[in-house]
């Protein structure tokens, strides 16, 4: 039934949150930033990810662009951290977006259904993230050569849930969505916005989110797929 695959990146492949707490822990580290009054690195990490992804869900629903993200993250963690913002001397978002992209966890079972999946489909890459850090993700993590196309926000003049970018994804692999299938883990970004221009979809739902609007399919680890496609 289906030829075409299109998979999110970021927390459906790439394990982002233990990618992006290694650097975290690697930043209060080199940077000494106990001495600024953090605690510790898990304290600095956690309320790192919580804020990141709430910009990043800003970013989806169009609230604020890619260069506010990159701007006030650490700021807004600094502030929830209670620590002035004045102490810190090192350009941090600078630091962690050399770091983030050469590291290599992927999700359980990620590789091992990529392998499966590959020479059966043909697939690729769906992603709001910015496009020079996404190619090094996935050359650094060793899962580019799995894929044909990456669509990105840039190259595609639109973002997840904007049926356009999926749209564009589809004329560049030379599909439709028939024979396509949309796979990942934000359920507005990716399963709202496939569904919005008639690709079947696959929810990758670890956390078993309940929503109204079902998916084709629900799953909440990566073997499951095996009896899908």
């Amino acid at each position: 039934m289906y030829k075409h695959l299109f998979f999110d990146l970021d927390h459906t492949l790439w394990d982002f949150d233990r990618n992006s707490a290694e650097c975290i822990t690697e930043l209060f580290d080199t940077f000494r930033l106990s001495e600024a009054g953090i605690s510790s690195a898990d304290e600095f990490s956690r309320h790192f990810i919580a804020i990141n992804h709430q910009l990043w869900a800003d970013y989806d629903k169009n609230l604020i662009e890619h260069s506010y993200i990159r701007k006030y993250r650490f700021p807004l963690v600094f502030k929830a951290l209670g620590i002035d913002e004045s102490a810190i001397q090192a350009d941090l978002n600078a630091e962690y977006l050399k770091l983030l992209p050469y590291k290599s966890h992927l999700l359980e079972s990620a590789r091992e259904i990529l392998d499966y999946l590959k020479g059966r489909y043909t697939m690729h890459i769906i992603t709001n993230g910015f496009a020079d850090i996404q190619a090094t993700k996935m050359n650094s993590s060793d899962i580019a050569h799995y894929f044909t196309h990456v669509v990105t926000s840039e190259n595609a003049n639109a973002k997840k849930p904007n049926p356009l970018v999926f749209q564009y994804a589809m004329e560049i692999s030379g599909t439709t969505a028939a024979e396509s299938i949309m796979i990942g883990d934000n359920y507005e970004a990716d399963i709202l916005g496939a569904k919005s221009v008639g690709l079947d979809t696959i929810f990758y739902n670890p956390k078993g989110v309940v929503v109204d609007n079902k998916p084709t399919y629900d799953i909440s680890h990566w073997n499951e797929l095996r009896s899908i496609l």
